[in-house]
């Protein structure tokens, strides 16, 4: 494993006191945001201790997507989109230690290049980047059908200068007889996208994405995705973590992610934080008497 403990501060006191010194004014001065300060000590976590595939559970609140990240920021991970923070998230991030875990000599090993903490905006900012592009090949396809006409039938273009390399240059293209319309189309304004459902270019997102030998915080990765879908990453998770090296840190409240195969669960709606396995979570088991309630209705499609 790459990450084997993370320890939050227990002091957090001291933590403000040290703030408000050196730039609220004092011992009198205060702080209008001690986030994430007094969070995780009213549940009595202070250390915690990870294996393959570890899972923050809870609800909103509950501070999962904080945990990872003081994670991410604590070891340097990769991001894209922004997170919450406030004036004492910094020196909160300071007081965290971490270890990670040693190898077969008994070295302790680093956290790999590339590692990254990947959030649900991820997924939504790229779904929406493959639509615009989509959008944008579609228009400019309709640019170049126009243009095919001006330039295969129109006047000669004028080879005057570098200015005039472009357009002479598609001219003396569209009017190759080894090049047609749909190849001229294509050539220029590039190939069209291949569209697909939302769930579907998540997991293409996350397909591309993971590498192997490599740590990831995945925050709520279910959000785009249908159960059926959920399932789908729930495979490449598992595949990824235990036979191409990958370590996961997941915050989730997913029931289909919560039974990854091993997975180590904190759950943070509990006090003090306890571990669980998934089955004994209140959110699997809302799931579960909701169906068991309804059972009769589904024996007519076994």
């Amino acid at each position: 494993m790459f990450l084997e403990r993370f320890r939050i501060p227990i002091e957090e006191e001291s933590t403000l006191l040290e703030r408000r010194a050196e730039y609220n004014g004092g011992k009198f001065g205060y702080i209008d945001n001690p986030y994430p300060c007094f969070l995780f000590a009213k549940k009595e976590l202070s250390e915690i201790k990870f294996d393959k595939i570890t899972i923050f559970y809870g609800g909103n609140g509950s501070g999962k997507s904080t945990l990872l990240n003081l994670i991410a920021e604590k070891l340097n991970l990769r991001r894209i989109a922004p997170f919450n923070s406030g004036e004492m998230f910094e020196s909160y991030v300071e007081n965290c230690q971490y270890e990670t875990g040693c190898d077969e000599e008994g070295f302790r090993n680093k956290i790999p290049g590339g590692s990254s903490i990947i959030t649900s905006d991820d997924i939504f900012d790229y779904m929406l980047t493959v639509r615009t592009a989509s959008d944008e090949i579609g228009e400019n396809k309709q640019i170049a059908r126009e243009k095919w006409t001006d330039l295969k039938y129109g006047e000669n273009i004028r080879f005057g200068s570098l200015k005039d390399y472009e357009a002479f240059h598609m001219q003396v293209m569209s009017r190759r007889k080894s090049v047609s319309r749909r190849q001229f189309i294509r050539n220029t304004a590039g190939n069209e996208l291949e569209l697909y459902s939302n769930g579907e270019t998540a997991l293409q997102y996350f397909n591309a994405r993971l590498k192997n030998d490599t740590l990831y915080c995945l925050d709520e990765p279910e959000n785009s995705l249908s159960p059926k879908m959920q399932l789908e990453l729930v495979k490449r998770l598992e595949e990824k973590a235990y036979y191409c090296g990958c370590q996961f840190i997941i915050a989730t409240h997913s029931p289909f992610l919560l039974a990854l195969d091993g997975a180590k669960i904190y759950d943070l709606d509990s006090s003090p934080v306890e571990t669980k396995k998934w089955w004994e979570l209140e959110n699997t088991q809302i799931y579960y008497e909701f169906f068991k309630k309804h059972e009769k209705l589904f024996k007519n499609f076994i």
